[in-house]
């Protein structure tokens, strides 16, 4: 059986690591950096950074801090944010990124998908999406709307149907992102996680809720998810990766414990 993996995610503003609810009323949590370094000693199994101002300010990600961090970890780990296209999809690899995750490029410019799996491989390219919940409808059955630039703009585009459409093109694995629960701590979105996990052939990762264990619980089983992502539990709330591992181990899902733990 597959193990599940823990994903921290840290997301970077100036360089440094900032948390907020819905994308909203951000606070400065910490270096990111060093706590990657952190998450990576407890035990965590991916990390992701995101630069979330890269793209709305017109630059790269921070290629620097990308270096700094390959040079800390020891677990594998994604960017995104400041991605518009293939040569800096490139420059943050060579800077020691082992994937790209690609969000609003990737509604605008689909082909961008292909073109990373071509050159780098799909096993590079995350597809990074976020759902809102819209209700059914003729043009988005699944109920749930992709939307883009930070959860701004709504796209018109069924997020199941995105969902299908990336992989063939060429995304390895999603990042599925509920708008909804973004932040409120209050469980993952278990109905368009499932509905995305159950669609695609690669792995998806479930984002956007998580406020205890048992959320993780929830989202890995019910959800059907191949991973789950965290943010706040680790950084404000006081949660180790080794306490939320031995949660997911004691309720019969398959992790990797840490050695020390």
């Amino acid at each position: 059986m597959l193990l599940k993996r823990l994903i921290v995610c840290l997301d970077v503003r100036n360089g440094r690591v900032t948390k907020g609810v819905r994308f909203k009323g951000n606070v400065d949590v910490g270096d990111p950096v060093e706590m990657a370094a952190r998450y990576c000693a407890e035990g965590a199994d991916e990390l992701v950074f995101y630069d979330i101002t890269a793209s709305a300010e017109g630059r790269r990600c921070d290629l620097g801090m990308v270096a700094r961090a390959a040079r800390a970890l020891s677990v594998p780990f994604s960017v995104g944010g400041g991605i518009r296209g293939v040569e800096d999809m490139r420059a943050a690899l060579l800077a020691g990124a082992d994937k790209v995750s690609l969000n609003s490029l990737a509604v605008d410019n689909p082909a961008i998908l292909a073109e990373g799996a071509r050159a780098f491989g799909r096993q590079c390219v995350v597809l990074g999406m976020d759902a809102r919940r819209v209700g059914p409808s003729a043009a988005i059955p699944s109920g749930y709307e992709v939307v883009v630039r930070g959860g701004r703009q709504p796209t018109g585009r069924d997020a199941v149907a995105w969902a299908r459409e990336a992989v063939e093109l060429g995304a390895g694995e999603i990042c599925l992102n509920a708008i909804d629960t973004d932040g409120v701590r209050e469980g993952y979105e278990l109905d368009i996680t499932r509905q995305v996990s159950d669609a695609v052939g690669v792995p998806v990762i479930a984002s956007g809720g998580a406020g205890k264990p048992s959320h993780l619980v929830d989202v890995l089983t019910q959800g059907h998810a191949d991973a789950a992502l965290v943010a706040s539990m680790v950084h404000t709330m006081g949660y180790t990766c080794p306490a939320i591992k031995e949660a997911l181990h004691a309720a019969g899902i398959p992790v990797r414990i840490p050695r020390h733990a």
